[in-house]
């Protein structure tokens, strides 16, 4: 989850036809590299080593880099502030989970819980302005359920558990509701045909 790099955008789907291919593509890549990256951290991420390092830092450059194809196919339809924000949020949690790793699975759940925290909120809001484009139901639910993970991590922070596998879990969730706004999204461009 924590991806909300999506460009808001008002109006029907019909008014945004290349818009909405483009996010519907950018949500199937979305999907995958979710997946791909929380088997890798599941095999390689049981303790701070350089691998996991690579993978943790890796996550939210991708969501940079998300919002930036994002923002470049949403057109005139898009208010720059969420993804100028959301762009923010990744790359300053990026730099954050570099630096914690060096101080252990702790730190880097804390980061990693207020990145959650906050680009969920931004992904709610995002979601809910571009909801007339449809497919968002997903994104809506999946950034609330981002702020509360990102709360447990936080909280998972202090406690003996503390595992880095847990954000592999999180990744996931995160994919799955990319794929379902992408189906959403293809279905009803189908039906506008």
């Amino acid at each position: 989850m924590s991806s909300s790099s999506q460009a808001v955008a008002a109006g029907p789907v019909a008014a945004a036809p290349g818009s909405t291919k483009a996010l519907r593509t950018l949500y199937y890549v979305r999907f995958g590299f979710a997946i791909i990256w929380a088997v890798l951290t599941m095999a390689i991420a049981t303790s701070i080593n350089p691998g996991a390092v690579v993978l943790l830092v890796i996550y939210p450059l991708l969501d940079v880099a998300a919002a930036v194809v994002d923002f470049r196919s949403s057109g005139t339809a898009r208010p720059k502030g969420p993804l100028y924000l959301n762009m923010a949020l990744s790359l300053l949690t990026a730099i954050g989970l570099a630096v914690a790793s060096a101080s252990g699975i702790p730190s880097v759940l804390r980061v990693w819980g207020a990145w959650a925290i906050t680009a969920g909120i931004v992904q709610l809001i995002v979601a809910i302005l571009r909801y007339r484009l449809g497919g968002q139901w997903a994104m809506i639910l999946s950034g609330g359920i981002s702020v509360i993970a990102g709360s447990s991590f936080i909280l998972m922070a202090g406690g003996p558990n503390a595992s880095l596998t847990t954000v592999a879990g999180y990744a996931i969730l995160g994919g799955v509701f990319f794929l379902i706004s992408a189906i959403r999204l293809h279905h009803l461009a189908t039906k506008a045909k």
